[in-house]
């Protein structure tokens, strides 16, 4: 036994002990090389100096290093440290299907269904590189903690087209061939059973055959029938156990022709459970019972019957009864056995008597043949299996009460009672299904509403992770897989990602453009969310970006609103005569309210009249501006006529704008006289697309600039009739369509639009 940090090949560091069977232990250990846990199968000392054991192990290396397949235990490296042989493979977390059945007591139907089909897929990329596997049990299966199942230890394994196959070379006799128990050849077919003995087992919870002795359960494998799996197992389907059967059937010619068709058999179980497509071989003469003469008998027993080549393919000639699985046939009419004889001790011993005869002579004629397992006839074997059981009772022991102290653990320090519940769902995940389902949109939804969507579906769900969206709100799925359409198998697993919100992204620059090229440029790097306002400029000219808030350059989330300010030109100035008008010419007195007191009484008396100043109360302009004038806009008076101008002010007096100057009012309360409105049709615009809108108007009063919204919905109509009221005074007005596109508004169209008293 190495000890943790030995160091094998100058390479593989153990680290510890995590097995052990009948000529090696297992080892985790650390590549140093390649930097990745490993598992290193170390030949016990006591076999290093038997050659048949060092080709037998050397041969496993050799078997499993040419199969690369995800249901079979990989190979990377084999070697030999100063008489340590190991072979170093891949390391592989979980618990063994011995150990999954030990835990559940018996597997689901989907379960055992779905465990088979995988270990078929490994098996046959081994047949088909023309490896077989030769040792198919529930301990060489292990179920990884995702839920893949591996097969392993090809200990036993030998070329399919080699001609040096040793007669009496067979794996665990619990799962034997009845071919491997007489010795004879072993192919494809041997493994098929010994899988089907393993699919007994995960349905029933127990091996068809048991006995006290390898012998006595040699012997049933090649002439008793086995209890049906269903006798403990109400619940298992027609079909499943009819697949069982023909897997196990004692005749070879009888079983599956490889396990391709096992798999297809077992997926077309999972669609109709109750089916009867599983197709029996009817008894023939090579199957049924044959009677030997007592030539044949005498001949046997005294060792000097020699088998014919063809009987190497064929060793059902041997078999004097045959179990068919559509038949349950009674004790009372099962016809005798040839093996029927064998029931005393001295029958016994001319049996192992003959097989080691037998067994001799084929080894003398097969110079090349290392299998070994069973040298010396099954006395040889009784020997040793008493002694190994005895061993292994003591290991269990020492196992079992380690595990309960916490010593021992399998695989990377987890439990096979935490890997059994982590196991089972993924197992039930690789059951296939002929059903295809058409995977549902879960994009946008959030994730209880897609849980429920795939659960009634039959479908699973799993989170994957967050990703940046512009276009959906954090905590909403963002992404799937497969995508929605898709047509899966029921019970698969549709992966999603979150939304985490939008992605920050640094504001782009886009003060000095148009308006249009602005939406655009922003629009192009994810920002939707904008918002519109105006201001006057001196230089910029009308509908250029003046601002932009936030300040460009500057990380925000996409979806966080943009603010531009759009030039709106350079503001109104008051007008100088060039010519005074002279006293007693007729002038026309124009509207300055909304004005500031300063450039009103500059207006007026550009006019030639003359200004006096009162203050007043209102909320149709800010304080410190015209409230109203005493001389209506439109009145031809005199020039050195008098004009009253009301200034607005918090209190109505002089002092409440030096108090409060910069106060606006409230505005919706026009304190102007007289009603001031618009009717219109307005025509078709050419880029507008049908999409929600919203029309506002724009009118210069008293030089500035105000924008109220007339009406918005889904869709607007044209030609589109206008009928709307605008501020008092004030003659025109710009009417603007703004269209929503991805979220934010964008100027289509504009009209010029007349406003008259009423």
């Amino acid at each position: 036994m190495l000890k943790a940090g030995a160091v094998l090949g100058s390479r593989y560091e153990i680290i510890g002990r995590i097995g052990s069977g009948g000529m090696a232990d297992v080892y985790k250990a650390k590549d140093n090389k390649l930097n990745r846990f490993v598992a290193v199968k170390v030949m016990k000392s006591e076999f290093k100096n038997d050659s048949n054991f060092v080709a037998r192990f050397t041969r496993e290396a050799q078997a499993a290093a040419g199969l690369a397949n995800p249901n079979i235990v990989n190979v990377f490296d084999v070697g030999d440290d100063n008489g340590v042989y190991y072979i170093v493979m891949e390391l592989v977390e979980g618990i063994t299907l011995k150990e999954y059945i030990g835990k559940k007591g018996r597997l689901s139907v989907r379960e055992a269904t779905s465990i088979a089909i995988q270990v078929c897929m490994g098996l046959a990329a081994a047949h088909a590189h023309g490896i077989i596997h030769r040792d198919v049990k529930p301990q060489n299966i292990i179920i990884s903690t995702d839920g893949k199942v591996k097969v392993t230890d090809f200990g036993i394994a030998r070329a399919a087209s080699s001609n040096t196959i040793s007669a009496n070379a067979m794996g665990s006799v619990h799962y034997s061939s009845p071919e491997q128990v007489r010795g004879g050849f072993a192919d494809a077919k041997s493994d098929i059973y010994s899988l089907g003995i393993t699919m007994y087992e995960m349905v029933a919870g127990r091996v068809p055959f048991d006995g006290d002795s390898t012998v006595a359960i040699a012997i049933k494998h090649l002439q008793d029938e086995m209890d049906p799996p269903s006798k403990y197992a109400e619940d298992l389907p027609y079909s499943l156990e009819q697949i069982i059967y023909k897997c196990t059937q004692k005749s070879a010619e009888r079983r599956y022709n490889s396990v391709d068709e096992v798999i297809e058999d077992l997926k077309h179980s999972l669609i109709d459970p109750n089916g009867h497509f599983v197709q029996l071989t009817p008894l023939t003469t090579h199957a049924q019972t044959i009677m030997m003469s007592p030539a044949e008998m005498a001949a046997i027993k005294a060792g000097t019957a020699e088998r014919k080549p063809e009987d190497a393919h064929r060793p059902e000639s041997r078999e004097v009864y045959d179990s068919t699985s559509a038949a349950r046939r009674s004790t009372e009419t099962r016809p005798r056995k040839v093996y029927d004889s064998v029931d005393d001790d001295d029958d016994i011993e001319d049996y192992r008597t003959a097989r080691r005869r037998s067994s001799s002579k084929s080894r003398r004629d097969d110079d090349d043949d290392d299998d070994d397992e069973m040298t010396g006839g099954l006395e040889k074997a009784l020997t040793i299996g008493g002694f190994i059981v005895g061993v292994l009772i003591i290991c269990i022991l020492i196992y079992f009460i380690g595990r309960a102290a916490g010593i021992f653990r399998f695989g990377a320090g987890s439990s096979s009672e935490s890997a059994v519940s982590s196991i089972e769902s993924s197992v039930e995940e690789s059951v296939p299904s002929a059903d295809l389902i058409p995977v549902p949109s879960i994009v946008g939804l959030t994730e209880q509403e897609a849980q429920t969507v795939l659960t009634n579906l039959g479908l699973g769900i799993k989170y994957q992770g967050e990703e940046h969206s512009d276009t959906l709100a954090a905590g909403l799925i963002v992404r799937q897989e497969p995508q929605a359409g898709s047509q899966v198998e029921a019970n698969t697993t549709i992966y999603y990602y979150r939304s985490a919100g939008a992605a920050a992204k640094p504001i782009p620059n886009v003060v000095g453009l148009n308006l249009s090229d602005a939406q655009s440029e922003l629009n192009a790097n994810g920002f939707t969310n904008i918002t519109i306002t105006q201001a006057s400029h001196e230089t910029a000219a009308i509908n250029t970006v003046i601002g932009i808030s936030p300040d460009a350059g500057q990380s925000v989330d996409t979806a966080t609103p943009i603010t531009l300010t759009v030039s709106t030109g350079p503001a109104p100035q008051p007008e100088t005569p060039v010519n005074p008008p002279v006293e007693g010419t007729m002038v026309v007195v124009e509207s300055w309210t909304g004005l500031s007191q300063e450039v009103a009484t500059q207006l007026a008396q550009a006019k030639g009249l003359t200004v006096s100043i009162a203050y007043g109360t209102g909320n149709t302009c800010e304080y410190g501006e015209v409230l109203s004038q005493s001389l209506e806009s439109g009145t031809e008076v005199p020039a050195g006529s008098n004009i009253v101008l009301t200034i607005n002010s918090p209190d109505g007096t002089a002092e409440g704008i030096q108090s409060d100057p910069q106060q606006p009012a409230e505005p919706g309360n026009p304190a102007a006289v007289g009603t001031w409105s618009c009717s219109q049709r307005l025509g078709a615009p050419s880029n507008y697309t049908g999409g929600p809108y919203r029309l506002t108007l724009e009118q210069n009063v008293n030089g500035s600039k105000q924008e109220k919204t007339i009406a918005e919905g889904v869709s607007i109509a044209f030609p589109y009739e206008l009928k709307t009221s605008g501020a008092a005074g004030v003659s025109t007005g710009k009417v603007h369509l703004y269209e929503q596109v991805n979220g934010s508004f964008i100027i289509r169209a504009n009209w010029e639009v007349p406003f008259s008293e009423s």
